[in-house]
């Protein structure tokens, strides 16, 4: 399998970018899924001098095999929230963006949610409202392959 290594200095690039799209939006929210919006989250609450940043867990995939199952767990008190931008490292398949967007487009109905990605796959069945660049192979991001 062909991979892509995503480098600290194009996501500093690509931070910029997707923080400027999602800027318009005004967001009073970021809402990271663990573990791939982690790191994008942190450095998108920073671009947009915002403390309100939040964290939820999914687990759709074992390293790069895709599970069967979908999970969504440890979801925060959005309930005085208004306008959650949602973030993960990339859209793939779609499901589990979506699996979460139908989750907390139930508890929170009065929530106006959107997603922000880096990458996105056209093939994936849903879209992200603000994403950077399109993924045609795996990606390696460096906050999972470079080790300390």
């Amino acid at each position: 399998m062909q991979k892509y290594y995503y480098s600290y200095d194009e996501f500093l690039k690509d931070v910029a970018t997707l923080s400027s799209k999602v800027k318009e939006f005004e967001p009073d929210t970021l809402l990271a899924v663990a573990r791939g919006g982690l790191t994008l989250g942190h450095f998108m609450a920073q671009s947009l001098d915002t403390r309100r940043l939040f964290a939820l867990n999914s687990i759709h995939y074992d390293k790069e095999r895709k599970l069967d199952s979908l999970e969504i767990f440890n979801i925060p008190n959005l309930s005085d929230a208004k306008r959650v931008v949602i973030v993960d490292d990339i859209v793939d398949s779609g499901e589990t963006l979506k699996g979460i967007l139908t989750l907390l487009k139930q508890k929170y109905p009065n929530c106006v949610f959107k997603l922000a990605t880096i990458f996105y796959k056209p093939t994936a069945i849903i879209e992200a409202d603000y994403r950077v660049k399109k993924a045609d192979q795996w990606i390696d991001f460096f906050w999972e392959v470079d080790r300390v």
